[in-house]
């Protein structure tokens, strides 16, 4: 039996030495390593050890009781959300830890919310009883405001805010009545039960407790101390009865999601997979699948051609505990590895066959940053654009984009932290020294009215291309959809695909030079000429129409919104509602607790990038801050934002036909 689980938190919430805890009371460990020694076995990169901090998913292995437990470490800080995205889909269920001392905080919510989308089975473990200021019961209150499931309480704790705190797991009927009374309102039995004075027989409560955590209905809560490991050995006895294994998930053909990549020195890509159904062996041959059709939606549109997926022959196969791994030769279902030999292999592609996993999307980088190297040599350039491409492969979200004749890399970003890791990252594995702007914010644009799209390319020849496209801006968060099937005596299937491709690669840079998004696009009319029409030509046109459009109807530009949550001292609760006014912000009623206030705002990410500062100096360190991305609106400053353009403007017709068929170079003088 084996079970894939997921370790997900806030920040500083004890993940790490959870994992550590977990691995050396079932033996994979001789001695638990300390974080701030860094010497655990999950952070293993030096950067990771060096700042005590995770900035990377790591896996580690561990045999308790006759149950394989893969355990997944993720990192806690919003700056490395993408990972803990990526890892959801290998998981069959997820521990999520709480401190509490902090309590529920942003990011934890952020967290369930993904996992009730995914419908994902959890359990909350409650950690740092020792701590000054520990309120486990505080926590259980807060918990039935965020998720609908229902919260079992499972642990007696006493001793808590003493380095001996205490967690008794529930047993016999206190076990049976703390299911029944905890699950009465979503199970009839439990409820007449809990009706009568009574309680669940022991079997039926085991019974109800695994069905109701299978299908996302309950939420069983323990407590512990990591750092003490109290209540460690509970958690693995209770995981392992309790939640569901790998098999839930299991399917009849080969079908595992890759769930992160990584570059050997030695052995090049790793490609970590976690597998559904089938096994994969040494030399054996795979496919691999992209699922889904891109960053557009397609409706009542010509289909692409069927292509066979790309098929590569796996190298070896490694199981991986931390920096640790043995060459195992073999990976069978419901078991996590890592292949080699997968030289095309991307994250969130699926070898075999796809399988049933819903994606969520946690991460939406809204700064982006120009990187130059300090080295000005001209082959100094491609090094760097060659090293960030491959840490884009490994953080998608990173995104850099290069054109070859320019000086500097564009890249996006979460946030100060990752920026300061992937400086170290270059520097220790590539030897490459960078430069780095101050973030800017991401804008997106979007067309103003609706209104139609064209051009037409017919000279010089041979040459022969007209597209037309009708565009209607829709509400936010709406992305962006294509339709349109012309016949094809007016243009060729093959063509309307080349079309589709084309304005897809449009959506990048808009009018003032941003992506383009929350609109529909109805290809409604296009024409090709048996003679004259080359198989690039509307690739040439698509672009020019693309930006025709967007000039005559006029883009409007949206800006990013980020959610605050902030924990002060109550006197400064005045002016703090005066600066998020100052930024533009709406902020919700506060919540008042003795001395201190919780303050929600929804606040401009331009006009908020300095506000962490800010609160830590008017509160002398004793206010808290989570920022989450909220989403894009219409941009309320008036100011005019605009976005260097990558390439060749489209707009600049004979600039562009030249570029576009090869007989054009940046740099080069007209």
């Amino acid at each position: 039996m084996i079970h894939n689980i997921g370790i997900l938190a806030h920040v500083d919430s004890g993940k790490t030495t959870l994992t550590e805890q977990i691995l050396y009371t079932a033996g994979a460990l001789r001695r638990a390593g300390s974080v701030d020694s860094g010497t655990t076995a999950t952070d293993s990169m030096a950067v990771e050890r060096s700042r005590g901090i995770s900035v990377r998913t790591a896996t580690a292995t561990a045999l308790y009781k006759g149950v394989t437990v893969n355990l997944i470490d993720t990192p806690g800080h919003i700056d490395f959300v993408g990972e803990v995205e990526r890892s959801l889909a290998a998981l069959d269920y997820a521990i999520l830890l709480i401190s509490a001392v902090e309590g529920v905080r942003a990011h934890t919510e952020t967290l369930l919310h993904a996992l009730d989308a995914m419908q994902l089975p959890a359990l909350v473990w409650i950690n740092k009883l020792d701590r000054m200021g520990a309120d486990p019961e505080a926590i259980l209150k807060e918990l039935p405001e965020i998720t609908h499931r229902k919260p079992v309480l499972l642990s007696l704790t006493e001793g808590c805010e003493t380095d001996t705190p205490v967690s008794r797991p529930l047993s016999g009927e206190d076990f049976a009545f703390a299911v029944t009374e905890a699950l009465c309102d979503i199970d009839p039995e439990a409820e007449e039960a809990f009706l009568a004075d009574g309680s669940l027989s022991r079997e039926r409560a085991d019974a109800l407790l695994k069905q109701s955590v299978k299908n996302c209905l309950s939420l069983p809560v323990l407590t512990g101390s990591a750092k003490l490991s109290v209540g460690v050995t509970e958690l693995l006895d209770f995981i392992t009865a309790y939640m569901p294994s790998s098999e839930e998930r299991m399917t009849d053909s080969l079908s595992g999601v890759i769930f992160k990549i990584e570059h050997d020195p030695s052995m090049g890509k790793t490609a970590h997979v976690r597998l559904f159904g089938g096994k994969i062996e040494n030399r054996d041959e795979i496919t691999l699948l992209t699922p889904g059709k891109g960053k557009i939606t397609v409706s009542d549109a010509v289909e692409d051609e069927a292509k066979a997926p790309p098929c590569e022959k796996v190298s070896q196969i490694r199981k991986f505990s931390g920096s640790k791994y043995t060459d195992a030769g073999v990976v069978k279902a419901g078991d996590i590895a890592a292949l080699y030999g997968l030289s095309s292999a991307k994250i969130g592609q699926f070898v075999g066959s796809c399988a049933e996993v819903s994606p969520y999307r946690l991460a939406a980088p809204f700064l982006r940053v120009r990187v130059t190297p300090t080295d000005p040599s001209p082959e100094a350039i491609p090094a760097l654009a060659a090293a960030l491409s491959m840490l884009s492969d490994e953080e998608p979200y990173l995104d850099a984009k290069w054109e070859n004749g320019q000086r500097e890399i564009i890249i996006h970003t979460m946030g100060k932290i990752q920026l300061e890791i992937l400086d170290a990252l270059l520097t220790e594995r590539f030897g490459i020294k960078a430069n780095f702007s101050p973030p800017t914010v991401i804008y997106k644009e979007t067309p103003s009215r609706k209104g139609i799209a064209y051009a037409d390319y017919t000279m010089p020849k041979p040459c022969w291309a007209v597209v037309k496209f009708e565009f209607e801006p829709m509400p936010r968060g709406y992305g962006v959809s294509y339709h349109g099937k012309l016949p094809s005596n007016q243009c060729f299937y093959r063509y309307q695909t080349h079309i589709r491709r084309s304005f897809e690669e449009c959506l990048e840079q808009g009018l003032y030079g941003w992506e383009v998004t929350d609109f529909k696009c109805t290809l409604i009319g296009g024409e090709h000429h048996t003679i004259h029409t080359h198989p690039l030509d509307f690739f040439v046109c698509t672009p020019m129409a693309f930006m025709n459009g967007l000039r005559d109807l006029g883009t409007t530009i949206l800006e990013p919104l980020l959610t605050l949550h902030i924990t002060s001292p109550a006197e400064l609760y005045g002016k703090l509602l005066s600066e998020i006014i100052r930024m533009g912000g709406e902020a919700d009623t506060p919540i008042m607790r003795k001395d201190t206030v919780t303050l929600s705002a929804i606040v401009p990410a331009a006009t908020s990038m300095e506000f962490p500062q800010k609160l830590a100096s008017m509160s002398s360190g004793k206010a808290t801050l989570t920022a989450a991305f909220y989403g894009y609106r219409e941009c309320r400053d008036q100011a005019e934002h605009i976005s260097p353009r990558r390439g060749v403007n489209p707009r600049d017709r004979s600039k562009w036909i030249l570029w576009a068929r090869g007989a054009y170079q940046l740099g080069q003088n007209t």
